[in-house]
């Protein structure tokens, strides 16, 4: 169902294009861009990405993408923004196996079981479903607990949706939320 909903998303929308990419880097070797800002640019579709291999850093915030396809290559990612897009299905970012942080605010992720695919990302710290000040969530944040239910797939994250998992400091946040 979801790789139907990416088709059907296959038709106009700015491509990731070398030139793109050479204009917003001034890099002439795609291999050699390391951190890519592309928030905005009305992008649909992530063409060349792929060819970027040692991108450690990727803002796509603020586009149309529904197909995560071409990042699955990009072993090297550590930071990948997400946030805004028409993303239905994060499989292709289990061979991101550096990924540290990851922004899905805003996407149209309906259930935890979409997010099992990132259990074997051993770097993930931090991943972010909602932000209440963009005024970004999914589906899946109406869900009641979710935060809980993700901390137990995902024991590793130390963050969600920008607040502690553990440790020292969350105990008195948790205190404070409960009190306001």
């Amino acid at each position: 169902e979801d790789e139907e909903e990416e088709e059907e998303e296959e038709g106009p929308g700015v491509r990731v294009t070398p030139a793109l990419l050479k204009a917003c880097t001034g890099e002439f070797s795609l291999e050699s861009i390391l951190l890519l800002r592309l928030r905005g640019r009305g992008i649909a579709h992530l063409g060349c990405l792929a060819d970027c291999s040692n991108l450690e850093w990727l803002d796509l915030s603020g586009n149309a993408i529904a197909g995560l396809a071409p990042l699955a290559a990009l072993r090297a990612l550590a930071v990948l923004n997400l946030a805004g897009n028409r993303v239905a299905s994060v499989e292709p970012l289990r061979g991101c196996r550096s990924l540290r942080q990851l922004n899905l605010a805003g996407n149209r992720l309906r259930s935890l079981r979409q997010l099992r695919c990132l259990q074997g990302l051993r770097h993930l710290e931090s991943l972010r479903m909602r932000d209440p000040l963009a005024h970004l969530s999914n589906p899946l944040c109406a869900t009641p607990a979710y935060r809980a239910a993700l901390a137990a797939m995902l024991p590793g994250l130390k963050a969600i949706d920008g607040q502690r998992v553990a440790g020292r400091g969350s105990e008195l946040f948790r205190l404070c939320r409960e009190l306001d």
